[in-house]
């Protein structure tokens, strides 16, 4: 139990510095976001709880996969927010990375990879 109430703690705490960080410096924090830390901290628990490598293998694999479609979210929100406001723009949001991941889903079967 104290193993997981750890990996919660410095879990937490990462987003929690990114948002800390981000208050101060547009930029820094978004450098910072845009880091693959939490992908990271996911891989260093698969392997310090004795998943195969084919299991750590395959989680670093779908999430190159699952990330190249939320990128156009990251393009779309600034001008959403500054003409609807935040909630308006997280649930277009939410609705672009869904339409985009499912397009992308269905583009990248055709090559074998299968991400739905």
């Amino acid at each position: 139990m104290s193993w997981i109430i750890t990996k919660y703690l410095i879990t937490a705490g990462l987003v929690v510095f990114i948002s800390e960080v981000a208050k101060r410096s547009d930029k820094l924090g978004g450098l910072i976001a845009a880091l693959p830390m939490v992908t990271v901290l996911t891989l260093i628990w698969l392997y310090v709880e004795k998943q195969s490598p084919e299991k750590i293998a395959n989680h670093a694999w779908y999430t190159f996969w699952y990330v190249v479609p939320t990128l156009p979210m990251f393009l779309v929100f600034p001008w959403l927010l500054t003409r609807f406001g935040f909630w308006p723009t997280m649930l277009a949001s939410v609705v672009i990375t869904l339409g985009c991941f499912y397009a992308f889903a269905i583009l990248v079967k055709r090559f074998g990879i299968e991400l739905l």
